[in-house]
């Protein structure tokens, strides 16, 4: 099979299986992991992959390897994955908590699950949380930041935002990320990643919120070092080699069903 055929026949393949480690591949197209890596090369300079730890995965809605997408895009890519790990992330909840809430699009399938507690603090920079937590028509007590608006995320940023989170003190952050890497900790594609780096230090718990695609990419700017996370929730496509690494490091792992 020539290299363009079996390239067009990875895609299928993955458009069939979803995340796929790298020598299964090899396996099934009966060639050597070095050739299946130079296709890979190729697929993921063309944005069509995302290669991650041992494994790769389908660019899917014109996803991009290399961009910050909307927030609106992001909300629909995996949303399966990211509704379980929301579910398992409220359980670490109680009556009388108070929280921050990022404004990724994993954080956000939370939303919905807080009406189920009661008499919660929470923070957020985003504009479409704190609309869904006015919806629940709970008595939660929120906290809006001000700040910048920034249209892609709907969120608030800047020094404004960055200072007013420096004056609080929380129990829980719930935080996403757009990589997540066992050297440098909590990735992001938004340059504008100050305000993010200030809740990691207006919160006593640091609990992560990542499908299993996040894991083994790195992304350009640091938000979290690995030693300040607490918790890590993810769906059970984690690679065994980076689950273990996680508890080694002394972060508990909670794998979402």
């Amino acid at each position: 099979m020539k290299p363009k055929q079996r390239q067009l026949a990875i895609l299928d393949y993955l458009q069939s299986h979803g995340k796929t480690p790298v020598d299964q591949l090899a396996a099934y197209f009966s060639t050597t992991g070095t050739t299946i890596r130079k296709d890979l090369t190729v697929l993921e300079a063309d944005k069509k992959v995302l290669r991650t730890y041992g494994s790769v995965v389908l660019v899917e809605n014109e996803k991009e390897a290399d961009t910050e997408l909307p927030i609106t895009n992001k909300t629909l890519i995996n949303l399966s994955q990211k509704k379980k790990i929301a579910k398992a992330a409220v359980k670490l909840l109680k009556d009388g908590d108070s929280l921050i809430i990022d404004s990724g699009s994993t954080v956000l399938q939370m939303i919905p699950l807080l009406s189920e507690l009661n008499n919660l603090t929470i923070m957020t920079n985003s504009l479409h949380i704190i609309n869904s937590l006015v919806s629940l028509e709970k008595e939660h007590e929120l906290l809006m930041c001000g700040g910048t608006y920034r249209a892609r995320s709907a969120s608030f940023h800047g020094i404004l935002a960055e200072s007013t989170f420096e004056k609080f003190s929380f129990d829980k952050l719930f935080i996403g990320t757009d990589g997540f890497d066992l050297e440098l900790g909590l990735t992001t594609f938004n340059e504008v990643h100050g305000v993010s780096k200030a809740m990691t230090n207006a919160a006593r718990e640091i609990i992560v919120l990542a499908d299993s695609t996040k894991f083994g990419r790195r992304s350009p700017n640091i938000v979290c070092p690995l030693d300040k996370i607490d918790i890590v929730i993810t769906d059970k496509g984690l690679d065994k080699t980076i689950h273990q690494a996680l508890l080694d490091k002394g972060i508990q792992v909670i794998i979402a069903d």
